[in-house]
């Protein structure tokens, strides 16, 4: 099966670039900074919270390799591998976990594979997530997982610029129904209290920037994002903010509104 190649524009911006400049990181253009720029401007803290994001990925991979056993990963829309991604996190404690990053974006492909190149328990695949069929399907996927045994499904930071909500949901069920019992999803999402607050506003300004951009991202509710684990178990602290979730240590750093623009959660497949 041929690798899933979109055209790439560097006049346009992507997802995984821009998350890749708020990560500090050096695999973004011109038009990715533009939009850096812009989120900026409304949220001064966003660079802080990838951040803050990046660490809450690695609590939770790290939760279920070294408390929970899990030895295998299919991590979707993962960007670019950097510092401390899954791979790192879960073969620190197991050096022959199995890890399978997919993304569409050829860049990101191209990155991923030249950096992973040497490492045989980790590998790169170009897929839509859009086409679980497809992507379940695919010849790196299968002959290095195991949907037989339990394994880490990771959506971090990626589900919310899938558009629409149905979609989304059947995307999701999706990969979730091929999981074994045992099974977890570890999924992150930009999430809009619609309370009036001050991140209310926020997550209302950035989804209207970030559309403008022709980047979507969707400030979900958290009973739309509740909804994305129906029929699994809640870990605790259960869904919640990412500052909520097992943290590491006291907050030094002080709370903004965009830390309440998201909320993440671990789930088991019963």
């Amino acid at each position: 099966m041929a690798d899933h190649r979109a055209p790439v524009d560097f006049d346009r911006p992507s997802n995984a670039r821009v998350y890749d400049a708020l990560m500090g990181g050096r695999d973004h253009y011109a038009a990715d900074r533009a939009v850096l720029r812009q989120i900026l401007e409304l949220a001064p803290a966003a660079q802080t919270m990838a951040q803050e994001v990046r660490q809450w990925l690695v609590r939770a991979v790290r939760m279920l390799t070294d408390r929970l056993g899990v030895d295998q990963f299919l991590d979707l829309g993962s960007g670019f591998p950097t510092v401390e991604n899954t791979h790192e996190v879960a073969q620190r404690a197991n050096p022959e976990a199995h890890v399978v990053y997919v993304d569409h974006d050829p860049v990101v492909q191209a990155h991923g594979r030249a950096l992973l190149a040497e490492n045989d328990y980790t590998h790169m695949v170009g897929a839509d997530l859009l086409e679980p069929e497809r992507t379940l399907a695919h010849p790196d996927v299968t002959a290095h997982l195991d949907f037989e045994r339990p394994l880490g499904l990771i959506l971090c930071a990626v589900v919310h610029h899938i558009a629409d909500y149905a979609v989304a949901q059947a995307a999701v069920k999706a990969y979730v129904d091929a999981l074994a019992p045992g099974s977890y999803l570890v999924l992150l999402h930009q999430h809009n209290p619609a309370d009036g607050s001050a991140a209310a506003e926020l997550a209302t300004a950035l989804e209207s920037r970030l559309a403008a951009t022709g980047l979507d991202t969707v400030y979900r509710t958290r009973e739309e994002i509740a909804s994305l684990f129906t029929g699994l178990e809640l870990v605790a602290p259960g869904l919640t903010h990412p500052h909520l979730w097992w943290p590491v240590g006291p907050r030094l750093a002080p709370l903004t509104p965009t830390n309440f623009t998201t909320l993440a959660g671990v789930a088991r497949v019963p």
